[in-house]
């Protein structure tokens, strides 16, 4: 099978997967959380095996108390997933909050360049979708994870399956 038609297949896979989170968002806010989860406690493993691995007692301290750190909010998130999906709501909020106020600094310093109004205007969105998922909670919690990863995976999905195209007809 030539490379092309794998990375077409796993292009329109991601927009199914992005049409099926649109569709129900709520299941796909609990997947990304589980999805967390399991991320967390796999990295607590490994740090924890790193920590047996660290030769000097310092390094090996603060390996175990990042692991102890990774395994128990990975084991949170898995023990209580509504506060897990909140949490992880806030933390999404914050990144816009603070995406956004990084933005608007860096557009005034670069006021009467070409960038100043795509910068204070991407920064401004950042900001209003920050205010919206704080103002909205702890409703917003339930879909917008799902919401993200949903365009996500469309955008991803149609990334790719563009690019599988291309290489297919020869032309990248």
């Amino acid at each position: 099978m030539q490379s092309w038609i794998v990375w077409m297949v796993a292009g329109c896979v991601m927009i199914a997967g992005g049409v099926l989170a649109l569709l129900n968002p709520l299941a796909a806010t609990l997947t990304a959380e589980q999805i967390a989860a399991w991320i967390f406690v796999l990295a607590g493993i490994l740090q924890a095996v790193a920590a047996f691995q660290a030769e000097r007692r310092g390094a090996r301290v603060w390996a175990i108390l990042l692991a102890v750190a990774f395994l128990a909010l990975g084991l949170s998130l898995l023990t209580n997933p509504l506060a897990g999906i909140v949490a992880l709501t806030i933390v999404v909020a914050s990144a816009f909050l603070v995406s956004g106020i990084a933005k608007v600094a860096v557009a005034f310093s670069l006021r009467g360049s070409r960038l100043f109004w795509p910068l204070l205007g991407s920064g401004a969105i950042s900001l209003v979708l920050a205010f919206m998922v704080f103002f909205n909670l702890p409703q917003s919690a339930a879909v917008l994870l799902g919401v993200l990863l949903a365009v996500e995976l469309l955008a991803s999905g149609a990334t790719i399956a563009s690019y599988a195209y291309l290489v297919g007809r020869g032309r990248a």
